[in-house]
């Protein structure tokens, strides 16, 4: 506690911005309680969420701390401009293209069909209750090391910027969320994105602009000189460095990123979650247009402050690349405009925590507890069941974010592809394909684990072995953890084309029943009058 009276003496404006920012979302928290008095309305809002709050809860959800500092430190540093090609990816796939082809179909599947969770779509659309639990389990064990990850890319901001330690940082960040997410729910979620997505916006938009004019940008300078370096220029380089592997490729390694940052978004419960809870068919529309312009501001302008990073610093600090946007900030940018980084930093990290935290509860509380163990369950039981465990996910996060797991938090790179892989296929060919069934399901979700695991041993050994290593088992897992996005980008290939072909393969012995086909395919009439129909009754 002295640590934190110390530090807030000496930078008492990044405090006083930061007070007034955990007043605000307490405030909403408070004021929209109300609204989550049952289960769907803690966990849809009742399904009456606008376009506007919908696409910044999406956007807010899709960047975290992980983005601005992990992801835009690590591949500006390696990258330079070449790293903004991952946002315009995350723009146009991740986001427009997610809305276009994902949204409407959503929204009118999930309603048919009564599914409140990713994998109760899973259990109705492919009429078995063994794949609801399988899925729920998967979500479950992969989301927790990826919230973790979220409190340290934090940690690493407090402690460069306000002088404590990230543990400080940590409990702040799980408590602030604890109590919004528990009073408030998902309406609570949807309010405080939509403020912290502004935050999001002013706060990127500012910080470029401050980086642009300090001495070692000089409004252009600073980008001649990045893009008179072959290794940093806006043009991926596509020559394989001397020795080098496949692995090292420039070029390969950014198709890799947009892939994996991108098509990720197409399977994440947490992503998907908000089309569940979209008013209309208007508001779709809505959204999706407002969530790309939020995407190409806040996801191509934290790359492209990464860009910049080679010209702030000369090698990466001790700490690793996680340390090298902090550093960057802190010595650059004044004191005031620090406090409004850690609330831009902040905002994103709450915002992914709390869509995570309430994917992770409402599978354990809809699809595990009222699924198998009590299923005449009362809904009043339920809302307190899911507000106790989203206050259990949250706290969990947080130790393993604490005690560094090793073991865990390295996971956690691998968690974003791995759990896409599992669902991408059989979620998009459910939302579209009659021929879709629970065996190409299982499959995809099968495949994926053991992909993911067997990639991380058999690139590990040939990583290390090209170097003219002979690695241990323990150092081929931990080399092969690095690899983790070209890993996500296979499975959630290997989930597109296996779904499908078992599809076809036990068509006959898996078929859905007519009944649930004339449900959600009707044969008459099309699409949009069906939405109408349902949704609008």
């Amino acid at each position: 506690m002295l640590s934190i009276l110390s530090a807030a003496n000496e930078v008492w404006p990044q405090w006083l911005i930061f007070g007034i920012y955990m007043a605000v979302i307490l405030a909403v928290a408070l004021v929209t309680r109300r609204k989550s008095t049952s289960v769907e309305g803690f966990m849809f809002a009742n399904k009456g969420v606008g376009g506007w709050l919908s696409a910044f809860a999406y956007g807010a959800t899709y960047f975290s701390a992980v983005v601005f500092v992990g992801y835009a430190g690590k591949f500006g540093w390696n990258f330079g401009l070449s790293a903004v090609w991952i946002g315009v990816g995350n723009m146009i796939i991740g986001t427009l293209a997610a809305w276009m082809v994902l949204a409407n179909r959503t929204k009118y599947m999930t309603t048919a069909l009564g599914a409140r969770t990713m994998p109760e779509f899973f259990e109705k659309r492919y009429e078995s209750k063994y794949i609801k639990l399988f899925a729920a389990l998967t979500i479950f064990v992969f989301l927790l090391p990826y919230s973790a990850s979220v409190y340290q890319g934090m940690g690493y901001i407090f402690e460069a910027a306000l002088g404590i330690d990230s543990v400080w940082c940590i409990l702040i960040l799980a408590g602030l969320t604890a109590a919004y997410l528990f009073l408030g729910g998902y309406f609570a979620t949807t309010i405080t994105d939509f403020i912290q997505g502004i935050i999001m916006i002013v706060g990127i938009v500012v910080t470029v602009f401050m980086l642009l004019g300090t001495p070692e940008m000089n409004w252009g300078e600073g980008l001649s000189a990045l893009f008179a370096d072959p290794d940093l220029t806006l043009i991926p380089n596509p020559v394989t460095p001397e020795g080098g592997t496949f692995l090292d490729n420039q070029l390969f390694n950014i198709i890799i990123l947009v892939c994996l940052t991108s098509f990720g978004m197409w399977g994440m419960p947490q992503s998907i979650h908000k089309f569940y809870a979209i008013k209309d068919k208007a508001a779709i529309r809505r959204g999706a247009i407002i969530s790309t312009v939020f995407s190409a501001i806040v996801g191509c302008g934290a790359y492209f402050m990464g860009s910049m990073i080679t010209r702030f610093v000369d090698e990466v600090p001790a700490g690793g690349y996680d340390h090298l946007v902090p550093t960057m900030i802190v010595e650059n940018l004044p004191s005031a405009l620090l406090g409004l980084i850690i609330v831009l930093l902040f905002s994103a990290s709450m915002s992914t925590l709390a869509a995570l935290s309430l994917s992770s509860s409402s599978t354990v509380t809809v699809d595990f507890y009222k699924g198998y163990i009590k299923k005449t369950a009362p809904e009043s039981n339920l809302n307190i069941l899911i507000r106790v465990l989203c206050l259990v996910f949250v706290a969990v996060s947080a130790v393993l974010a604490i005690v560094e797991v090793d073991a865990i938090v390295s996971m956690m790179s691998l968690s974003w592809g791995a759990v896409a892989g599992c669902f991408m296929g059989p979620y998009v060919y459910g939302l579209y394909s009659k021929k879709a069934n629970k065996a190409g399901a299982y499959a995809s979700i099968i495949v994926s684990l053991a992909l993911t695991f067997s990639l991380i041993i058999g690139l590990g050994y040939f990583v290390l072995r090209s170097d003219g290593g002979d690695p241990t088992f323990g150092e081929a897992f931990k080399a092969g953890i690095g690899q983790s996005p070209f890993i996500g980008v296979v499975t959630m290939a290997a989930s597109m084309i296996v779904t499908p072909v078992v599809n076809l393969i036990f068509a006959k012995k898996c078929a859905v029943s007519e009944t649930l086909l004339a449900e959600i395919f009707p044969p008459k009439l099309p699409v949009n009058e069906v939405y109408e129909r349902v949704v609008r009754g």
